[in-house]
């Protein structure tokens, strides 16, 4: 469940950003979000379902005066689920099986938004 993962070059990024409604708390939803997670690895972990790797995290209110320009949105996202896939392909047709929409529909309950915005992988490194 926590394991550390590998991000093949070429893959594709998906950045999904999920705002909670007023007065629920990441608490709250650790279930529903668990349970999500783990039909997606479960399911689509394969070289058919193209699942690679992903990771949760919550927005700590914190910003980087060094890397940032303009004032940033930092209300914006209570969690970030990144995802990693084979091909975008297989990201939208796993996320239309009726498998994964019942835990994703369940989440959404606690949600004012959600979106989920794609990125292709340009570059990856490691200190040498």
């Amino acid at each position: 469940m926590f394991h550390p993962i590998e991000i093949p070059f070429g893959c594709v990024m998906l950045f999904n950003v999920v705002d909670l409604k007023d007065g629920v708390t990441v608490e709250d939803v650790e279930m529903a979000l668990g349970e999500m997670c783990n039909v997606v690895k479960n399911t689509y972990g394969n070289d058919e379902g193209g699942f690679i790797g992903g990771q949760v995290y919550k927005n700590s209110g914190f910003v980087s005066d060094e890397g940032s320009l303009g004032k940033p949105r930092v209300d914006e996202g209570d969690l970030v689920i990144m995802t990693y896939w084979s091909s975008f392909e297989q990201h939208e047709k796993s996320h239309a099986d009726a498998a994964f929409r019942e835990k994703f529909d369940h989440l959404l309950t606690f949600c004012d938004n959600a979106y989920e915005v794609g990125y292709e992988m340009l570059w990856q490194g490691v200190p040498e």
